[in-house]
Formats: C-alpha cells, sequence, structure tokens
C-alpha cells in the first residue's frame, strides 16, 4: 500500500487539516499555528515566535482540537492527519480569557506612564480576551528591577514570563545571559550574575518582549509610538546592511527599529545599527558651511563657501588634487565624485583610506555565497576577523550554522571569544595567516564538505600582509570548493568600487604618502579614520583641503580651508549596495540640521561654478538614469616597509567603527566599548619588561603611543593586538612596533 495520503491533491510529506473549517495542507511536524499563520487565522499569543525555539509558556494560544478532551497549545501541538481545529470554540476563547485573567493578576495598571503603551501586545489582546474588572484583590507581586546597561531598561513587575528575551540571548546571541530564577510565584527572568547584557544584540530583547518589562533606555519617555512616522532606511556601519525603520517626530529620529528581511538582517538588529542615531545630533554636528581665514574660522553663505572650494579646485586640478571618500558614502555621492574626478582630470580617486596593502589592486567583492546560506554551510572558515563585533548579524548566521552541524575553524592572530564552538583553532602572527591557510591541515579538515565557505575580515584586509592572505584565501577556496567571502571594508565599499571611485593615479595610501597641493574629504572624520593617521594629518596639513563632513570635529577643523555640511544617511535619500551586491534604497528620515544639504546637491551646485560636465540633472530620478557601472582597474599600491618589531593587530573596536557611532553616548557607555590598551602575550610582556595593569611605550614610523597594557594568552605571540578607532592608537597601524616600558 502507499504511504502517501488517498487525496492525490496533498503534497508529500503533508497532511490535510481542517482550521475554523477552512481545510488545508500542513507539513507534517509543523504546529497548529504554523498552519493557521500560513493560512491568516489570527490566534493570541505571546510566548510564541517564528524565529525562536517553542517555549509554550503563556498558553494564550490554547485552541479547542476535537476528540481531545482538554484545549491544546497551538504552539506545541503538532498536526495530524484529518485534525480539526477550532480557534472561536466557546471552549477555545473560554481557556484564552481565562489565560488572559491569570496573565493581568499581577501586572501593574500602569499603561499611562509605560514606554510600550500604544505597541504592546499584552495591551492590544487584554481588549479582546480581558475582563472589564479584575476579580483579584490580593496584593500583587513586585520584583526588583536590576540594571542590564545602559541599552536596555528594565520594569520586571510587568513581565509574563514568556520567555522570548531568554531564547533571544541564548538561541541568537549565544551568550546566554537571561533565564528564569526561583520558582512557582516567585519566578523571575534577569541575569545569572547582575552584570549588564554584553552581546553587540542586546537591543534584539526589546523587539521581543510583549509587554513593557524590557524597553528602550536612551528612548525611555521621549514619545510615544502614535507620534511617529516610520521612515525605511539602512545600517550603514557595516557591510551587511541591515533593514530597519527609522521612527521619526518632528524630523527627529528618535528611536530605531528593524524592518524584517529574511534575505539580509532577518527580523533583528545589531546594538550598533540600533543606538548609532544619537550620535546623529552630536554638538560638533556640522550645520553652517565655514571657510578659515587667518587661521580662524567664520561662518559662511552657501555661495562664498562653494565660490571658495571652487577656487581651491580650479587651482589644484589633474595630478596637484587627490580625492578621498569615506566608504560609506551612498551609489549617488559617489558617482558625481567619479565624474567630478574626471571633470578635474585626476585620477588620484579613492575609497579604501582604512586598507594599508593594496599591492594586488584589490577591491570589494560580493560574497561568492548569500549570507541567507550561510546558516545551511557544513563548513565555516574565519580569517582575520572578530565576527561578532565586525558583522553581528552575520555571525548569528554563523551560529546558526554550528547549531545545525557545521564545523567551524579560525585563522587568527587573537582567540577572540566566539558564540560557538571550534572545530579547530589556529592563533598566529598577521604574517603567517597565509602561510597556515596555505598548509594541508584546514584544507583536509575541509575534506568531503559540499557548503564550505571561508569569510575574511578586517583584521586580514585592513593589515600590512592583505595581499598575501588574499591570494592565500583563493587559492585556499579553491582547491576546497568553497565559497570566498571577502568582508567588504565599508557599508557601500562595493558599489562605490562599481560606481569606479577607484585610482587610476594614486590610491589613498599613494596621494597621502606624497602630499598633493589640494584634497577633497567627503565624509571623513580625518584624525580617526584614515589607517595611517600621521602621515594624513601631516599631508592634509600640508595642503588645501575642500572638507564635505557631516561634522565639524577638531581634526577636521585643523586642516580644512572649507567645510560644506551635508547629510548623513538617516537624513538624505539614497542607496548603497551590501556584502551581497544588493542595491539598496533608503528614504530621507531625519531633518537636516539647519543649513546642512544632501551631498548629491552640494556637489551639483560645486559642479556648477566649475562648469564640469555631466551635472545637468535637476533631482535624483535624473541623477540616476545616468548612472553607469564603471570598470576601473584601481592602481597597484605601494608595498608597506617589512620594519623591526612585533606585529600589529588591529581590530575595529565594535562602537569605533565611524564619527557616527563614535558620538553615541549609549553606545560609549556599554562596557562592550573598552578604553585604548595594548593586549600582548605574557611571554612577550615578560621579554619587553612589560607588567600587567603598566603602561608601555610603543612606537612605529608613523609615531608613538603610550598605552596601558594588559596580558592575555590568547594573543599570538610576536602580537600587539590594539583596537581602532581611538585617537591613542591611531599611530599604531601602519607599521611594526618597538616596545618597552613607558
Amino acid at each position: 500500500m502507499s504511504a502517501q495520503p488517498s487525496n492525490p491533491n496533498v503534497p508529500p510529506d503533508h497532511v490535510t487539516i481542517e482550521i475554523d473549517g477552512v481545510e488545508m495542507f500542513a507539513p507534517k511536524g509543523s504546529m497548529i499555528i504554523h498552519a493557521a499563520d500560513k493560512a491568516g487565522i489570527p490566534i493570541p499569543r505571546f510566548c510564541y515566535h517564528d524565529k525562536l525555539s517553542i517555549a509554550a509558556n503563556c498558553r494564550m494560544c490554547l485552541v479547542d482540537v476535537e476528540k481531545m478532551g482538554k484545549p491544546a497549545p497551538a504552539c506545541a501541538t503538532p498536526v495530524m492527519d484529518g485534525m480539526k481545529v477550532s480557534t472561536r470554540s466557546d471552549k477555545a476563547l473560554g481557556a484564552q480569557r481565562n489565560v488572559m485573567e491569570f496573565l493581568l493578576i499581577n501586572h501593574p495598571l500602569d499603561c499611562p506612564v509605560c514606554d510600550q503603551g500604544g505597541e504592546c501586545e499584552l495591551q492590544d489582546l487584554s481588549m479582546g480576551y480581558g475582563r472589564s474588572v479584575s476579580r483579584f484583590v490580593e496584593r500583587k507581586r513586585v520584583v526588583p528591577d536590576e540594571d542590564i546597561g545602559p541599552l536596555v531598561a528594565t520594569e520586571m513587575t510587568r513581565c509574563i514570563h514568556c520567555t522570548r528575551c531568554v531564547r533571544v540571548t541564548g538561541e541568537i546571541a549565544g551568550t546566554y545571559e537571561l533565564g528564569g530564577m526561583y520558582r512557582g510565584d516567585r519566578l523571575a527572568i534577569g541575569t545569572w550574575d547582575g552584570k549588564p547584557l554584553m552581546t553587540e544584540l542586546s537591543g534584539n530583547v526589546i523587539d521581543v518582549c510583549p509587554v513593557g518589562a524590557l524597553t528602550n533606555k536612551p528612548f525611555q519617555f521621549r514619545a510615544r509610538a502614535w507620534e511617529m512616522l516610520a521612515r525605511e532606511s539602512l545600517g550603514y556601519h557595516d557591510a551587511l546592511g541591515s533593514n530597519l525603520f527609522l521612527h521619526v517626530r518632528r524630523g527627529e529620529v528618535m528611536r530605531t527599529v528593524p524592518r524584517d528581511n529574511d534575505d539580509v538582517n532577518e527580523c533583528w538588529l545589531s546594538d550598533r545599527d540600533r543606538f548609532s542615531h544619537l550620535g546623529l545630533y552630536a554638538e560638533d554636528r556640522a550645520v553652517l558651511p565655514e571657510i578659515r581665514e587667518n587661521g580662524q574660522w567664520r561662518e559662511a553663505s552657501w555661495e562664498e563657501a562653494l565660490g571658495r572650494a571652487a577656487d581651491i579646485l580650479r587651482a589644484n586640478g589633474g595630478d596637484q588634487l587627490g580625492m578621498l571618500v569615506h566608504p560609506a558614502t551612498s551609489n549617488e555621492e559617489g558617482e558625481l565624485l567619479a565624474r567630478l574626478a574626471t571633470a578635474l582630470g585626476t585620477g588620484n580617486l579613492d575609497h579604501r583610506i582604512g586598507q594599508l596593502d593594496l599591492t594586488d589592486s584589490a577591491v570589494a567583492e560580493p560574497f561568492q555565497m548569500p549570507v541567507a546560506d550561510i546558516e545551511k554551510a557544513d563548513a565555516i572558515v574565519l580569517v582575520g576577523t572578530n565576527l561578532r563585533h565586525e558583522l553581528p548579524l552575520v555571525n548569528a548566521r554563523v551560529r546558526k550554522a554550528w547549531c545545525n552541524g557545521a564545523k567551524v575553524h579560525v585563522v587568527n592572530p587573537v582567540d577572540f571569544d566566539q558564540t560557538f564552538d571550534l572545530a579547530g583553532k589556529h592563533i598566529v602572527a598577521p604574517s603567517r595567516i597565509a602561510e597556515t591557510l596555505g598548509g594541508s591541515a584546514l584544507r583536509e579538515a575541509l575534506q568531503g564538505k559540499s557548503r564550505a565557505v571561508v569569510i575574511v575580515g578586517a583584521l586580514a584586509e585592513n593589515g600590512p600582509h592583505a595581499a598575501a592572505i588574499r591570494e592565500a584565501a583563493r587559492a585556499f577556496a579553491t582547491a576546497t570548493g568553497a565559497a570566498l567571502c571577502r568582508i567588504p571594508q565599508g557599508a557601500n565599499a562595493v558599489g562605490l568600487s562599481r560606481l569606479g571611485v577607484l585610482p587610476t593615479g594614486r590610491d589613498a595610501r599613494g596621494m597621502l604618502a606624497e602630499a598633493r597641493g589640494a584634497y577633497v574629504l567627503y565624509g571623513i572624520e580625518p584624525g580617526l579614520d584614515f589607517v595611517d593617521t600621521a602621515a594624513a594629518m601631516q599631508a592634509l596639513g600640508g595642503a588645501q583641503v575642500v572638507a564635505f563632513s557631516h561634522f565639524a570635529c577638531e581634526s577636521t577643523r585643523a586642516v580644512a580651508d572649507v567645510i560644506l555640511p551635508i547629510g548623513l544617511l538617516p537624513e538624505i535619500e539614497g542607496t548603497l549596495v551590501n556584502l551581497d551586491g544588493r542595491e539598496q534604497s533608503t528614504v530621507a528620515g531625519g531633518r537636516l540640521p539647519r543649513e546642512a544639504r544632501e551631498g548629491w546637491k552640494v556637489l551639483r551646485a560645486l559642479a556648477g561654478m566649475l562648469q564640469a560636465d555631466g551635472f545637468g540633472f535637476t533631482d535624483l530620478a535624473g541623477l540616476r538614469e545616468g548612472m553607469a557601472v564603471r570598470d576601473v582597474t584601481p592602481v597597484a599600491g605601494t608595498p608597506v616597509p617589512a620594519g623591526e618589531g612585533m606585529e600589529v593587530a588591529a581590530s575595529e573596536a565594535i562602537y569605533r567603527v565611524d564619527a557616527v557611532v563614535r558620538r553615541s553616548q549609549a553606545l560609549q557607555s556599554h562596557p562592550l566599548n573598552q578604553p585604548p590598551r595594548a593586549v600582548v602575550n605574557p611571554a612577550d610582556a615578560e621579554s619587553a619588561g612589560l607588567a600587567p595593569g603598566g603602561t608601555g611605550r610603543f612606537s612605529t614610523a608613523s609615531g608613538t603611543a603610550t598605552l596601558p597594557v594588559e596580558l592575555n594568552p590568547r594573543v599570538a605571540p610576536g602580537t600587539v593586538w590594539i583596537e581602532t578607532g581611538h585617537a591613542a592608537t591611531a599611530p599604531l597601524r601602519a607599521g611594526r612596533l618597538q616596545v618597552g616600558r613607558a
């Protein structure tokens, strides 16, 4: 006899069920709630979340199943062939109303002062399933709050024990920081150790909490849900391009929440993308055009400032001009910068400002395996990356792959904390990463794997051995059949590479090593964004500089002659290309501050004064019609001097990656934001005379830094690990170190 159902229309491995009189097919092993959701039949729930494991805690989803004596939880009851389910029968509704009554027994009546008001699942469902009066007359339970950090506010008396937050920190973040403590009527959700949440994905507990127990601390008491408009935007602090909504009130971005896209960020958001909008309103935001005269800054009209910028560019065309662009710049702005460079006759145009070794003419490339498929990989090799900090949500995909049985290997100069177990670990100095990839051990570990992926990160891409590592990674991927995924170094590095924002003359290092007469800086904070800060500040300080700036910071004022204030991505309309090669668009969310303007408008106005060709459009639609991919092979960079001394492993500090993040006070207060320090292997510290807790003197050809010393055996011998984004560590990225006691 056939094992298939008699109904020939039933798909394989499906069963026929009926919900509220509607017959449907459902996959074997799925739950009633899955079938109901697919059919659009509403079932109330609190603990169920389609991206988390099933807990069946709240019992709000009780339904009436034929031939079952008691109501059954729809989230935890598997479908069976011929099953008949009612979600609206007297038995089902009575059970749901009784559950709601129990949930409200201890819940405080503080909706008017709760930040969740207006978007609260408990509030919504209580309207349909709650009583008009409470029969409970005993004293309500009160749960003491604990401080779990600067990002998430707690009011745990409101908690209904759905455990969504527990499952997020355990299953998605992999840090297991929240859990249930005590038992019975004393059950409380909290941290095990009383410490703040340390995961880089902590803000997601705010989204999944169905009540007001966990809310956005920086946003607390600032606005109501119905006062704000949602604007579609993107994360621009890493290359993933997470989809998100900006919630805006009267032109001010009040908060950021995720926008569902299973191919990119699913329904999650990193804390960096969630809380960075606070940096938009920093005190040093560039809001007016300014000109420097006789060493003093003064405000100017747009016409005067653009006229001064045009004079500088007219006097310094061709090879005397260098154009340096931040890698998060939008496609539209990048297109116009490329046109402007052509009009001014210069090939000195580059967005790869944070990369040291470009002798192989490397540019950003899309991942060879879509990011959504990484969770289906069976073997993953992480090369030169602290993936948790570099791409938090890609790290979550790697963790999901590991949970599904994938073997994860790392080749790193530092044994970083991971959210998954490692099948292989190679902790070597940066100069030995390429050699390790060429060895037989890793290649043998990937034998028989059909869905392998190699992810190469910032520690490799931005270091002095980057070209050799890229070549070794490419050879390794070819030999093993793995997909090569080089992380683009910038939110729009792939898009800018496609549009030809690349050098045919001198690359970023070259135009700073041999100073030009004038420079255009676009969206750059010169004191922190360049790979060789000393060389950059020296070259810029001796030249004329036109700065298209978001912030009028001290380092910009130190080198610029004209500051032209431009809008940041949350304030403008634009497109970015993410690490999958996916072009994604934003709409303007926040209001531009005072006299700041969209970058493309400023570039069009400047080009008009220069009478440059290619700027005849009047709006974004006209600009986009003329955009095209430019096939530009960038000039090969100059080799990095070998030097002597200890090697540097420089990773980006998670909350110091760009000017906006560096100005978000909530992120700067987070314990993951460590102060500048030098971390060395204990054996190296002993030979250099460095003591734990002491201070060391670290010197390169670019300068000297005096830093606190931290000893850690997880750093490869012969290596000093620093985090970039700090002024104190800026001199140490571009060469080997001479180390001694301060």
